[in-house]
């Protein structure tokens, strides 16, 4: 029976496996993975971390938790997704380089060692890089949301400035967020370059291109935490980066995002750019 058993976990494992790479199509070559790794892999992941902050992921294994740590194990780990707010497998193997000499580039192999030994031992393994929302533990999440980007096209540079333009941006109870005051002038006396734009249904290009990436970063992040946008106006071409609907375009003066804060205690709105990923999270003050 015990062997039916491992033999019907090992079956598991292999079927959403299979499932994973037919419908994530992996851009990495992913290394089997142990039981013992798998085990490991579960000690320190957080499914619901994972979710939100990947919601193209949760969406594709429709919420489940075995599949969003089966994705993690098998992709996420080699695509540098933080398996929690407190463990990124690359920023853990940069931060020690004596363990690359036992690993390598087998990434799993690292969260086998924090899970492991890493953890106990104290060694730092907190993501500094990519997606992560360092914020102050009295405060609460409301909601969150993270797109994908090009780290090497020109509009990188302005999702980057705009991002940092906007993070830590306070809201008072009963006061307006505006995006086009939180992200400020696109020009280039401000370090925007220019890169590709939307102007009247047509490709063309801007200074400031792809700052719209991160208002409708900010308006999925708004959707998620149940906050209705006092100013919001669609592309008036479709987005790769969100669903039909979740975008919110900023042009000048003329077009914004905003919403009004509900709460009696303050907002907080932070949003980053690193590596690809740019992620807005919308906090409230305890």
């Amino acid at each position: 029976m015990k062997k039916m058993r491992f033999n019907m976990r090992r079956t598991l494992c292999s079927v959403l496996a299979m499932m994973a790479a037919i419908t994530l199509a992996p851009s990495v070559d992913a290394q089997a993975a142990s039981n013992d790794e798998l085990i490991a892999a579960s000690k320190i992941f957080d499914g619901a971390y994972y979710a939100t902050l990947y919601p193209d992921v949760a969406a594709s294994v429709n919420g489940s938790q075995l599949a969003l740590l089966n994705h993690y194990v098998y992709f996420g780990v080699y695509e540098g997704r933080n398996a929690s707010a407190t463990f990124n497998a690359t920023d853990y193997m940069n931060k020690n380089p004596d363990l690359k000499a036992v690993y390598g580039d087998n990434m799993i192999g690292y969260v086998f060692h924090y899970a492991n030994a890493g953890k106990a031992e104290g060694r730092d393994a907190t993501p500094v890089a990519g997606s992560e929302i360092a914020v102050p533990a009295s405060y609460t999440l409301l909601g969150i949301y993270s797109t994908e980007y090009v780290s090497t096209q020109d509009r990188a540079t302005n999702i980057k400035i705009a991002a940092d333009h906007v993070n830590g941006t306070i809201v008072a109870p009963g006061k307006t967020f505006s995006a086009n005051k939180a992200i400020g002038p696109r020009t280039t006396a401000n370090g925007f370059v220019e890169a590709p734009v939307f102007i009247n249904k047509e490709h063309a290009r801007g200074i400031g291109g792809g700052v719209c990436q991160v208002s409708s970063t900010i308006y999925a992040a708004m959707k998620t935490a149940g906050i209705t946008a006092s100013e919001r106006h669609p592309h008036s071409l479709p987005v790769a980066y969100l669903p039909a609907g979740w975008d919110a375009t900023i042009s000048g003066n003329a077009l914004d995002l905003k919403f009004v804060n509900r709460y009696d205690k303050n907002i907080v709105v932070y949003e980053t750019a690193n590596n690809g990923i740019l992620t807005a999270a919308i906090y409230l003050e305890n």
